[in-house]
């Protein structure tokens, strides 16, 4: 059977994505309240979910980040199906949690769901056939994913999940530092113009310095997007690898990003340096809340804790920043953007149900969990301050945040089209690792930086043609 022969290859797959499997990793958060029930909810099926339904999901999720409890008890109350989740991790740990999917997946367990949290691990299974095609129900329920929700999980002309919450990466900005420096939350700026900021923010010098800002990778080949800044708020190309898996590395703004984080951290040195990340494993909360530095460029997934948590409280003021963009001319609020996708299982015997589940789920379903701002388009500008509400309510000292900035640079940020992953990604990004290491390093310059990281990843795309 030529699925059973897939996934003769699931466990090397896995281990293959770890690296890229980074993002929304491990951390405890305080659990908030839930949100109201949504004014208007998503068009339904023609027919009602069957009783005495139970499926099964499994996921990277804890209940304290996804709520699991009260927002499947809502479900089971409107449909009379159950939902039981897996946590394939209870610390929260995508890496782990999509380890332990494939093993599942290999041993054929009864699953009905599935949770992906990155595109290229959504692409990737999708790939080795753990994702059922949605094209179907989707036509039957009279909708398209591009207009329903912000992010297209559309690949190879097939939908195989349906979006989850929106996390478009954003910048972090301590304001008290800002004030201190007489410099204003930024609506729209470049990246010449962050480079700038962190000049200007960073103060001291020894182990007491402050640095201006703080990039969090690359990371073994994870964290990639640090070393694809000026790429990742491009509307297409935005990957080491183009769609039909050729390389992209002569990207211009493939340089322009190594360029960047030279001057940053070797000339200005505003950002903290790559050889302190790797050697002292610095955490990226931490450089922040513990004020080392001013600016944080992360995902949203962090609105759960920019107002502090028991872990790591909020002493002063935090305002959002929008994404910064490479030239004056280009648009504000492209930026790389952080998802659930909700999967059904390709070996489900409860697909129709499980479609509805997630169906569901990714419309009303996300404000009842009330922990992240949906990819639902129909949630309106109205509704997106009663969500922020909620989430902030689950923190510390959410009086802290400047919401109105947090507001402005979820409502302006958009996702770029994605690139399905190809097989040898995971490699071609080790690889690049690898050369920016030499170059951060002082062991060869940008140039050579990036010839060799095109060489290398020829070789990779021409050893996986053979």
């Amino acid at each position: 059977m030529i699925m059973r022969n897939k996934w003769l290859n699931v466990m090397v797959v896995g281990i293959m994505l770890a690296g890229l499997l980074a993002g929304c990793g491990g951390n405890d958060k305080k659990e908030g309240s839930t949100s109201p029930a949504a004014s208007s909810s998503a068009a339904e099926s023609s027919s009602e979910p069957a009783k005495n339904v139970h499926l099964r999901l499994y996921t990277f999720g804890p209940e304290a980040t996804y709520n699991w409890s009260a927002t499947l008890k809502a479900y089971e109350e409107k449909t009379g199906v159950t939902v039981e989740p897996i946590v394939l991790s209870d610390k929260g740990d995508t890496q782990e949690a999509m380890k332990k999917l494939d093993l599942a997946f290999a041993s054929q367990e009864a699953i009905d769901l599935l949770m992906f949290s990155d595109p290229a691990g959504y692409a990737q299974r999708v790939s080795l056939g753990m994702a059922e095609p949605l094209d179907d129900f989707i036509a039957k329920e009279g909708f398209k994913v591009a207009d329903d929700y912000k992010v297209d999980t559309t690949l190879n002309g097939k939908v195989y999940a349906l979006p989850g919450k929106f996390n478009p990466w954003y910048v972090l900005l301590n304001k008290d530092h800002l004030d201190e420096a007489g410099l204003p939350v930024p609506t729209d700026w470049t990246w010449d113009e962050y480079a700038d900021y962190a000049k200007q923010l960073t103060k001291g010098e020894g182990t007491s310095k402050r640095y201006g800002t703080y990039f969090h990778g690359p990371q073994g080949g994870g964290w990639m997007e640090f070393l694809k800044l000026m790429m990742l708020n491009q509307p297409t190309n935005t990957d080491f690898l183009k769609a039909d898996g050729s390389s992209n590395l002569a990207d211009p703004n493939f340089k322009r990003t190594l360029e960047l984080r030279v001057r940053m951290e070797k000339t200005d040195k505003s950002s903290v340096p790559y050889s302190d990340i790797i050697s002292q494993k610095l955490a990226y909360r931490n450089q922040f809340f513990n004020q080392s530095a001013s600016m944080l460029t992360i995902g949203s997934w962090m609105n759960t804790e920019i107002g502090g948590t028991d872990k790591l409280p909020l002493t002063f003021h935090v305002a959002v920043a929008p994404f910064p963009k490479n030239d004056k001319a280009d648009t504000i609020g492209y930026a790389p953007v952080a998802t659930d996708y909700m999967a059904v299982s390709s070996i489900s015997k409860q697909k129709e149900e499980a479609y509805k589940f997630a169906r569901w789920y990714t419309t009303e379903g996300q404000l009842v969990q009330g922990k992240n701002v949906p990819a639902w388009s129909k949630v309106t500008n109205d509704q997106l301050t009663p969500i922020i509400d909620t989430i902030l309510a689950g923190t510390m000292n959410p009086e802290l945040v400047d919401k109105d900035s947090l507001i402005k640079t979820l409502l302006m940020s958009k996702a770029s089209e994605m690139i399905p992953a190809a097989s040898y990604l995971s490699e071609v990004y080790k690889a690049v690792n690898e050369e920016y290491e030499k170059l951060i390093l002082g062991n060869q310059d940008i140039d050579a930086m990036v010839k060799n990281s095109q060489d290398r990843a020829q070789q990779i795309i021409d050893s996986n043609k053979k």
